[in-house]
């Protein structure tokens, strides 16, 4: 799937970078894989799993309330 995107005049940011931010978005919101996202942006899947950190996503995919009912049911 190809897509254009209007970026504000002087913004200076490169295309491999929009792509981290949007996989790392859709990653974060549970719409894909690690997988996926290292596919979206050419990395391997430890690659893309480091670079989240970057980008202040978690790996772990639980809201607080998993982790809250987990840690009571421990």
């Amino acid at each position: 799937m190809s897509i254009q995107i209007n970026l504000p005049e002087g913004l200076k940011i490169s295309a491999f970078e929009l792509q981290v931010l949007l996989a790392a978005k859709l990653f974060e919101e549970g719409l894909i894989t690690s997988g996926q996202g290292a596919a979206m942006v050419g990395l391997s899947k430890q690659a893309f799993i480091e670079l989240l950190g970057k980008y202040k996503v978690s790996v772990f995919q639980y809201d607080i309330d998993e982790i809250e009912e987990d840690i009571a049911n421990a």
